[in-house]
């Protein structure tokens, strides 16, 4: 070939594309959260947070591969309802419902869009899973609790106040729709300590105030304040009631010792959903919710407020502080 040809034959190469390099863009997914506690409670912030980290460590990186489309129903019906609808209408990859009425909410309005709970009792009873090791639907997750759990209240009551001998379940029956569950085991085992239980259904503060008073009118009065999302929202009123009638109390979850409640034996809420991030990464890499066993608790935190049980006269025996895990002072 001539040297002038060969030259022009460059210039030609150089003229023609080349074939552009395949270039992999990873798809953004999309998953709604709706968080039991209200945004601005730190309660709520911290739940928001474990959410992300435990996405995080797995890869998911707001802003890069993923979206998180947040609501903070905060203990209202209504909001449930409407949260549920706004982030179902999305379409998202995966919901992270935060606690049982949120699921009852989600339900009728997806069969496809995997969901994955925390927080939520006994959720074959409710309808919600098959069974624990296959679900069977679009919804799997971790749940949080059973009779054993009722029965282990009533016996830290009884060891940290010997005199208790009735018990009030506080608890609101429009957003605890696994009340009858709970309550039942709880009515079951009283007598077994030597107590008598009854149910007080509460839905503001004002019915708190005036059930939490007939049960201080007389001695031997203590409270069972079931884990739910209103009972979370109004804490401080049903810590504040139960300190002015001098009444134990026990349930919920960690938030009610840090109000000044007495206190409670409970899975870490921060905790779980930071474990739920590692169902939603399953699904979001294929794994289907009807095929992902729903985890039943296995570690429960114990909290008690010294300064709470100082403030009733009580007396904590050794063996129940050598069980604590956190003490509020």
């Amino acid at each position: 070939m001539r040297r002038r040809e060969f030259i022009a034959g460059l210039g030609s190469a150089a003229a023609w594309p080349l074939p552009a390099r395949t270039q992999r863009v990873e798809r953004v997914r999309r998953v709604g959260a709706l968080i039991a506690r209200a945004e601005s409670d730190p309660a709520g912030q911290a739940m928001t947070a474990a959410f992300r980290r435990g996405l995080e460590r797995l890869g998911w990186i707001e802003g890069k591969n993923i979206h998180i489309e947040f609501r903070y129903p905060a203990g209202d019906p209504a909001l449930y309802r409407v949260h549920a609808s706004e982030l179902v209408a999305l379409a998202p990859d995966a919901i992270l419902a935060g606690a049982s009425p949120i699921v009852a909410a989600l339900r009728p309005l997806t069969s496809t869009i995997p969901i994955v709970f925390v927080l939520t009792a006994d959720p074959v009873a409710q309808g919600f899973v098959q069974s624990l090791a296959r679900p069977g639907g679009n919804i799997t997750g971790f749940a949080a609790n059973d009779a054993p759990l009722m029965t282990k209240w009533l016996s830290l009551l009884k060891d940290v106040a010997p005199s208790v001998s009735r018990v009030g379940v506080i608890f609101n029956p429009d957003t605890t729709p696994y009340a009858g569950l709970l309550n039942s085991a709880i009515v079951s085992a009283a007598p077994s300590f030597g107590i008598t239980a009854t149910l007080a259904p509460v839905r503001d503060d004002a019915e708190i105030e005036r059930a939490i008073a007939a049960y201080g009118a007389q001695p031997g009065g203590a409270l069972v304040i079931l884990p739910e999302t209103f009972a979370a929202a109004h804490r401080n009123t049903i810590a504040a009631a139960a300190k002015n009638y001098r009444l134990p109390t026990i349930g919920m979850t960690e938030l009610l010792p840090q109000a000044g409640g007495l206190m409670t034996y409970y899975i870490d809420t921060i905790e779980v959903h930071a474990q739920a991030a590692t169902y939603v990464d399953r699904i979001l890499k294929g794994d289907q919710p009807a095929d992902i066993p729903v985890q039943n608790p296995t570690k429960f935190k114990f909290i008690l407020n010294l300064k709470t049980a100082q403030a009733l006269g009580l007396t904590i025996p050794p063996g129940v502080l050598a069980i604590v895990d956190e003490v509020i002072e």
